[in-house]
């Protein structure tokens, strides 16, 4: 028989067990006192008929207040069933609450043995009870603890391997949440003392709570110390719409510094945890700390990509990246480009494919050294068969593999270019020429000469040093043209006398090729927005051309149409024409159309951007119209008053 059974033979069914003497071979009431355990005698009927001292402590009651009661009073046996089974067999084990003096409940281990009379008929019940609150509340915090460290794992593969961090993390708060036990969980950040949450999980029994107002108060802490934990375990009533709110703020740290931090909520104080659980909370933190960082490094890395192709969509340059032998890895050009193909159609073929051999190997020898990718190369001012333009070619190593070639579309500049050698050397014969002509007839007054050769000298030289003197004018007007320092006033004017003025300037030259300059003017006044000499400057200029590119013994017409808004002045002669290819070209400064320059027609190329310009200033604008070898009309248009 266990020896902490009572035998039988020691205490008789309904005596009183108070009464019994315990001496005999063995001091039974020493052992019933002194067990560790706490131990209850109960009648089959279950009335209590005795308690050991540890029991009385157990449930908080004071020694002979049990004996005598049903054992309903710490042990409610509802259940028939339970009862049955206490009865029925000899020994039992369960888990039940046991009823302590005041009321409260106290989770205990029993174990029920019958003792049996000597005739094989139970007499009474050994009830031992074992206190196991503390034991069932660490198996539960192992149990947390063991699913927090599952649900890590998961927060884990969540964030890591998930290409959408931002949009996975309301998920990690919310498994945490349930994880720990928490009705809340947010990520948020406090600078200077604002408040901003980026992320919230709330448990939907608790739909109300508004973590905003719980962390507000404390924002002053939390932005001064962001590198410390922050526990508020009774946050006020009168703080928060949920009652008994209790807080944990965790810093979210990462290796470029603080990202904010990760609040749990809960009531009544249960944020007093392990530190298993709270490393859990950490890890947690941690975890988000780098995923978040990841977030940050990868959306740096797609704005810079993004950044690098704008920059690199934008450029007007054709950029390829090649190797050594010449094949194209990388092909980028505006599609505006003239070597623009579909970057498909050009990436994996050799660059020695796409452009003429000679241009090809300049850049990338077919048997390439070992200095090849170590400097940059250039090839300036080339063409290719088959393509419009000239083109100038940068190569830039990237490494001992590879490297980058730039080819930029040098058209525009290389016909300035031409354009200012040309100008160039015209300035230099004009400023020369009359120069020359001028020392020579100041050389022959100073001879002997008669009235009439000096009369002839004098007007010579008069006329060589205003040759030089309006060529000087042209070129300072261009440049202030240029740079936007001419300003010119609009005023209302009568169109008529300018006209007039024109003419009689020009007559002159006219006269020499035997050109008539025929004008069709109304007889009322032409009233424009203007500026008199501006305006005089844009004719004296159309008409000179005009005279100038006519054959001799020819006419210049010079026409005015009045409209309702506007007035058409058109200058028109029967002269070389103008290339339709120069079109384009030919209000730019110093450009000369190809037949002009093959005809040796003295001129500086820069009156027509001076009219340009000019009626720009005027709000007005010019037309040409032109047949080569036919003549040309300009077609300047005013607004009027």
């Amino acid at each position: 028989m266990d020896e902490k059974i009572l035998p039988f033979k020691k205490l008789g069914i309904g005596v009183d067990v108070q009464g019994i003497s315990w001496n005999g071979d063995l001091d039974y009431r020493a052992l019933f006192e002194q067990t560790g355990d706490c131990v209850f005698i109960i009648s089959l009927d279950f009335k209590i008929l005795e308690v050991n001292p540890q029991a009385n402590r157990m449930l908080g009651y004071s020694e002979g207040e049990l004996p005598g009661n049903y054992s309903d009073i710490f042990l409610s046996l509802d259940n028939s069933s339970r009862r049955d089974v206490i009865l029925e067999k000899r020994v039992n084990v369960f888990e039940h609450n046991l009823r302590k003096k005041d009321g409260s409940l106290l989770q205990a281990e029993l174990s029920s043995s019958l003792v049996y009379s000597a005739d094989g008929k139970p007499a009474y019940i050994q009830l031992i009870a074992r206190d196991i609150g503390e034991r069932k509340k660490n198996e539960r915090l192992l149990k947390r603890n063991v699913r927090a460290q599952s649900i890590i794992g998961e927060v884990t593969a969540v964030l890591f391997r998930s290409s959408n961090i931002e949009g996975s993390l309301p998920e990690v708060l919310e498994s945490l949440g349930y994880a720990v036990g928490v009705f809340s969980t947010v990520i948020f950040e406090a600078k200077n003392s604002s408040l901003r949450i980026r992320h919230k999980w709330v448990d939907p029994a608790v739909p109300e709570f508004d973590a905003e107002t719980v962390i507000e108060p404390f924002l002053e802490s939390l932005s001064k110390f962001p590198d410390r934990v922050f526990s508020v375990p009774d946050v006020p009533e009168k703080v928060s719409t949920t009652p008994k709110v209790s807080m944990l703020a965790v810093p979210i740290q990462g290796a470029l510094g603080s990202w904010g931090f990760l609040g749990l909520f809960d009531k009544d104080d249960r944020l007093s945890w392990l530190p298993t659980s709270f490393d859990i909370v950490q890890t947690t933190a941690n975890l988000l700390g780098a995923a978040i960082e990841r977030m940050h490094y990868e959306e740096t890395l797609r704005l810079s990509e993004r950044r690098n192709r704008i920059i690199v969509d934008a450029l007007p340059d054709l950029l390829l990246r090649v190797d050594r032998s010449g094949r194209i890895f990388d092909y980028n050009a505006n599609p505006s480009h003239p070597l623009y193909l579909e970057p498909a159609t050009a990436i994996g073929r050799n660059l020695h494919e796409l452009w003429n051999d000679e241009i090809a190997n300049k850049l990338l020898p077919r048997i390439p050294d070992e200095t090849l990718f170590t400097l940059p190369r250039t090839v300036e001012n080339f063409k290719l068969s088959g393509k419009n333009g000239t083109f100038e070619a940068r190569l830039f190593p990237i490494s001992k593999l590879e490297a980058l070639l730039i080819v930029r579309d040098i058209t525009e500049q290389a016909k300035l270019n031409q354009m200012k050698s040309d100008f160039v050397n015209w300035a230099s014969h004009e400023l020369r020429t009359p120069l020359t002509s001028a020392i020579l007839m100041t050389e022959l007054l100073q001879q002997d000469c008669t009235v009439e050769e000096a009369s002839e000298y004098l007007s010579t030289l008069s006329s060589e040093l205003n040759r030089q003197k309006n060529l000087i004018n042209e070129l300072l007007m261009a440049g202030r043209l240029e740079n936007g320092t001419l300003h010119v006033e609009v005023t209302a004017l009568d169109l008529n006398p300018i006209l007039k003025d024109a003419i009689l300037a020009v007559k002159p030259i006219a006269k020499k090729k035997n050109i008539n300059i025929h004008m069709t003017i109304a007889a009322n006044p032409c009233v424009v927005l203007g500026n008199v000499s501006a305006l005089q400057q844009v004719f004296i200029n159309l008409l000179s051309n005009a005279v100038k590119f006519s054959q001799d013994d020819s006419q210049v017409l010079l026409r005015v149409d009045r409209l309702e808004t506007e007035t058409h002045i058109s200058v028109v002669d029967s002269g070389l024409g103008i290339p339709s290819d120069a079109m384009p070209y030919l209000f730019d400064r110093f450009y000369r159309a190809r037949n002009v320059n093959m005809a040796e027609i003295p001129g500086s190329g820069i009156g027509l951007f001076i009219v340009n310009s000019i009626l720009r200033e005027l709000n007005g604008s010019i037309l040409v119209d032109s047949k080569l070898n036919e003549g040309t009309t300009f077609t300047v248009v005013l607004k009027n008053r």
